[in-house]
This record gives structure tokens, sequence and C-alpha cells, in this order.
């Protein structure tokens, strides 16, 4: 994928700035789900704003139904591993003559990630009706769009992010005691990294290719 000609004569007054189009569009090409981690600390500043640029997305209804959870117990990122990693062998069994491969990957840094989030979705989320009558599941895309805003994010200041799907939900609600009707959709493992794949990992892992544009 390449940017926008920058040098369009075509003026649009509400454009950027040519290197800021190209940050944004750099920060997009340039973002991997990051299995592997360096263990240092990320700067609480830098978490705050990039839990700012999460919030600041768009959601259907204006609902707003995310919830991040820090995970900062050992006792409960122990456990965690543990349950993805047992999730990940029910995966491989589901995947038949794959299984193998499933078994090879590495799909998670919960470890050696500097921090980790649960993202959830709220309780109560019934009550916002606004573009949700026909597709209640709008609900799950606007907490996507905010996952989304904080990958980008930090990849744009230098970290790497993982989105760690093989759990699940009833347990994990249950391990961090969400309130009824609190419904996890992501363990996003967050951090510092030696270096950025230069491509998907699955993509390298021969797991798939990326589909042409066409």
């Amino acid at each position: 994928m390449t940017t926008p000609d920058s040098s369009n004569p075509q003026h649009n007054p509400n454009a950027f700035a040519s290197a800021e189009r190209e940050a944004v569009y750099r920060a997009i090409n340039e973002r991997r789900d990051i299995r592997h981690f360096r263990p240092d600390p990320v700067d609480g500043d830098t978490l705050r704003r990039l839990l700012e640029a999460a919030h600041r997305a768009p959601s259907v209804g204006y609902m707003q139904p995310w919830r991040f959870l820090r995970i900062a117990d050992p006792a409960v990122r122990a456990a965690l591993h543990a349950h993805v990693a047992d999730e990940q062998a029910r995966t491989a069994e589901a995947c038949g003559d794959r299984a193998a491969e499933v078994h090879r990957l590495k799909l998670e840094g919960i470890r050696e990630a500097g921090e980790l989030l649960v993202v959830a979705l709220t309780d109560g989320r019934e009550r916002y009706v606004l573009g949700r009558r026909t597709l209640p599941e709008m609900d799950l895309c606007s907490a996507a769009c905010a996952i989304q805003n904080l990958w980008l994010a930090a990849r744009a200041e230098g970290l790497g992010m993982g989105w760690v799907s093989l759990f699940d939900p009833d347990w994990l609600a249950s391990r961090l005691e969400l309130p009824e009707g609190g419904y996890p959709i992501a363990v996003l493992c967050l951090g510092h990294v030696e270096r950025f794949y230069d491509r998907p990992m699955l993509e390298t892992a021969g797991w798939d290719t990326r589909r042409p544009l066409e």
C-alpha cells in the first residue's frame, strides 16, 4: 500500500499538512499485531495518552461502551496466561489438519509485555438504542474502534500492541469480577519491542496472505 500523492496540487483547506498526512498513513501501514516484547514498563504519561486516544473513538449513539482494565496483579496475569494457553490447544484441535501450525504459532505476549489491559463492553448497554435497534452488535464495533485508536497511537509512540482473543469471555468476566452484563472482548499486550515485524506475523508464518484491494 502506498500513501496518497502529497504533491497533488488540489488544495483542501481541511487537509493535514503533507508530513502530518504521511505520519497517519505510516502508522496505519506499520501497525502490527505484536507478540514479542521487552519487559520494560510503559511510562504512565504515555499510557494515559494512549487511553485518551482510545476514549476519543467514534461510538454508535455516542454510547462509549468500552471499559479498559489495567491488569497489575501478577497472579491474575499468570492465570490469564495459563487460560490462553489452554484455549490455544483447544483452537488447534478445532482447526483440524492445521492443528500443528496453530501449536507452533506464538499468539500472545502476556508474560512479557510491560502492560496488560482487558477491554470489556460495559454493563447496561441495552439502554442505548440509537443506531442499534436493528444492529445491536454496534456496541462491539464501537469498542473495536477504540482499540484501533489505541493501536495506532501506540505505533506512533514506538510501542507494540497485540490483541489476544483466545479466551472464554465468561471465565474472564468471572476472574475479573466484572459486573453482570460486562463482557470482555480483548486482552491487549502493550509494551516496548526490539523491532516491529516487517510483515504481519501470520503472513510471515505462512498462515494466510493479505487479499488484494481490488
